[in-house]
């Protein structure tokens, strides 16, 4: 399934200027189907579904009030514009009763109206949906505010939690760096018959193989140089809860053997001691490398493999799960301004586009320490493209503004990206100074600052000399 379906709108008119007038409006951020007939209207209703159908309701011997009540009933989650030439009262109360959302009426004085009525119905379905999923999350035996996300792939994993979650089977979780899979493993054990005991956590890469037995184990005074007393491991500090395991894959083959012989029998030996303990735990691993490769390559014990992967949950990257950055992004900026004080800050509409376009090798873990760099440099309300790391606008700019490698420097960069970005706006504004700042988030002084520091003329955006001064 993909990650990046955009919105589908259907257009029936029996004008081909006006179904070429809404196609050029549209396409560029929507997949856009025409119908010159209802007949034809019909037939791809039933072939694919819309986010919206935009109908016309005087058609030559039909009655586009006819196709909108038959999608109003047979797909309720396709939202309809009505459109007609020969407006009244009467059609479009009629149009409204039958399901339609807006009513337009031809010829258009401005075309922007046609994008802005379907931006507004799109975010109107993505809160209807967002409330959807988390009132099904409500009604689900299973605590999910850990998780922050809305993909496909986020939520096949929580009804994936859901059924195992209190079942005592042992989990190992694969994925890259920074996707979240400490946060997982939380989830799991805060969703089991454990939860009200310990979850304990330890990164096996990041110690020796020594000072991980001892810490996992424990050891008796005296085993070892600085061993003064004895002490309890992890796997007595969980008994009865869950022992999260992460970067599995990094541990020597004589401590795998150990591991093995505690997840079979529930025994294990404290460095220094002569005598068996038993524990009762849930153990969870996880590992950011191909675990089968590690088997393959001998650095990775076979049995132990399969003694783990009793269940397998892996998180995809965040690039293969793009529908989940804005909401994580936004949950990350509210938590940050609430942690620096900074007020309410805003994600503007080009940061969005980097953020969404940028490669995430870091995934989540990335994507917060981006979000905090804008917070703190951010000086307005709205956080620009400027305010994010060198390396995130850079990448972006490479892939979407072309090259600046003849800049030189960041800051000569930089100064391009915002030449690029203010003209691109200015453009789409017809140079109404007014309108750009509402849209950038920018003060109009400050917008204007910016034009004549970076020598922007503004006088080329405009359409006339009547236009805002």
């Amino acid at each position: 399934m993909s990650e990046q379906l955009r919105p589908r709108i259907l257009i029936v008119d029996d004008s081909p200027e006006t179904l070429d007038l809404f196609k050029l409006q549209l396409e560029a951020k929507h997949e856009v189907d025409t119908a010159i007939s209802l007949k034809t209207g019909r037939l791809l209703v039933e072939q694919n579904r819309y986010h919206i159908a935009i109908i016309d309701l005087v058609l030559p011997g039909e009655n586009g009030l006819d196709l909108i009540q038959e999608i109003a009933q047979n797909h309720p989650y396709t939202a309809i514009i009505a459109i007609s030439g020969q407006a009244s009262i009467e059609t479009a109360v009629a149009a409204m009763k039958l399901g339609a959302s807006e009513y337009l009426v031809k010829p258009f004085r401005n075309l922007d109206i046609i994008n802005i009525q379907v931006d507004k119905i799109l975010q109107t379905q993505w809160l209807i949906a967002e409330n959807r999923r988390l009132t099904a999350m409500l009604t689900r035996d299973i605590e999910t505010d850990l998780i922050i996300g809305n993909s496909w792939a986020i939520q096949s994993l929580l009804q994936k939690v859901q059924k195992i979650a209190k079942l005592d089977t042992l989990v190992l979780i694969t994925g890259e760096t920074g996707v979240g899979k400490s946060v997982f493993a939380e989830l799991i054990h805060r969703n089991s018959l454990r939860k009200h005991n310990k979850f304990v956590s330890v990164n096996c890469g990041s110690l020796t193989e020594t000072l991980l037995e001892s810490l996992l184990f424990g050891h008796k005074r005296g085993a070892f140089t600085d061993a003064f007393r004895d002490k309890i491991g992890y796997f007595q500090e969980a008994n009865g809860g869950t022992l999260f395991l992460d970067e599995i894959t990094e541990t020597s083959l004589p401590f795998q053997v150990k591991l093995l012989k505690v997840l079979e029998s529930g025994i294990f030996r404290m460095v220094g001691s002569d005598n068996d303990m038993r524990t009762d735990v849930r153990i969870i691993a996880a590992t950011n490398k191909d675990i089968k490769e590690s088997v393959t390559n001998g650095t990775f014990r076979e049995d132990l493999y399969y003694r783990l992967n009793v269940i397998k949950l892996h998180i995809p990257p965040l690039r293969e799960r793009k529908d989940d950055i804005k909401i994580l992004a936004t949950a990350f900026t509210q938590e940050i301004c609430a942690k620096y004080k900074k007020g309410e800050l805003k994600l503007s509409p080009g940061v969005l586009s980097i953020l969404l376009n940028y490669e995430w090798k870091g995934n989540i873990r990335e994507l917060r320490n981006v979000i905090e760099h804008a917070i703190i440099l951010a000086e307005h309300k709205v956080i620009q493209p400027e305010d994010l790391p060198e390396n995130v606008v850079g990448s972006a700019d490479m892939d979407s503004l072309g090259s600046f490698q003849e800049s030189g420097n960041w800051h000569k960069a930089k100064d391009e990206f915002s030449r690029r970005f203010i003209k691109q706006l200015l453009s789409e504004c017809a140079g109404n100074l007014s309108q750009a700042s509402k849209i950038s988030g920018l003060t109009r002084d400050n917008l204007y600052r910016k034009c004549e520091k970076l020598g922007i003329d503004l006088h080329q955006f405009r359409k006339s000399n009547n236009e805002e001064e």
